[in-house]
């Protein structure tokens, strides 16, 4: 495929759009660490140089695919039944990030990785952007668990993300921890399950919030 350089605003939000396309599709493929800006590149058939007149870098990529990934997922929460109880949300919550493992691995490297090497404008668009879904998601917490004000969903909404960021990446260890846990049943138990591990967090968190506000 030949592309030509692109031209007008529509051509270069095309342009983006595929970019972003493409990077979608490898996240399906491998994992947040292993997606380069040479592998993207080639992918849409650009060069390095090309790709970096639509995006700072790989990680500003990466950055717009977790912002599109988040929204997703508040879309789902607002659809989904609204919980009786604070156990409720928490396998909501437990249950739908687990179905989302672009998002998880996107976000599990975000502080860490993707708000690196990239521009002041995109660090301001970025948090823009998590700032709003940070409101949306304690306005569904709130619908959810409406016991809950805004501070205590604020906290309840940060401490399930933060659970989530450390427990995915420990819950995919490399070949030789999953053969060491195979190999001796007491090592077995040490193995973390990304599932309960958000889903306990966001009990015992919820219940000492609506406890502390009694």
């Amino acid at each position: 495929m030949v592309f030509q350089r692109a031209r007008t605003d529509e051509q270069r939000t095309e342009r983006r759009r595929q970019i972003l396309d493409a990077a979608a599709a490898m996240l399906t493929e491998m994992p947040v660490a292993q997606l380069s800006l040479t592998a993207l590149s080639r992918r849409v058939c650009l060069a390095k140089a090309n790709v970096l007149r639509y995006f700072d870098s790989r990680e500003a990529v990466l950055l717009e695919l977790l912002e599109a990934e988040m929204e997703e997922w508040i879309a789902e929460l607002e659809r989904a039944e609204t919980p009786s109880s604070g156990d409720s949300l928490a396998k909501l919550l437990a249950s739908t990030l687990t179905r989302r493992p672009v998002l998880c691995d996107l976000v599990s490297a975000q502080a860490s990785v993707l708000e690196h090497n990239i521009s002041t404008e995109t660090a301001i668009r970025h948090k823009y952007a998590a700032k709003q879904s940070l409101e949306k998601l304690v306005g569904i917490v709130r619908r959810h668990v409406p016991e809950l004000s805004d501070g205590d969903a604020i906290t309840f909404v940060q401490t399930v993300m933060l659970t989530a960021i450390a427990a995915w990446p420990c819950s995919r260890p490399p070949e030789a921890i999953l053969s060491a846990f195979a190999a001796d049943p007491e090592l077995a138990a040490l193995r973390i399950d990304f599932t309960d591990s958000v889903r306990r967090a966001a009990e015992v968190t919820v219940s000492g919030l609506l406890a502390r506000g009694n």
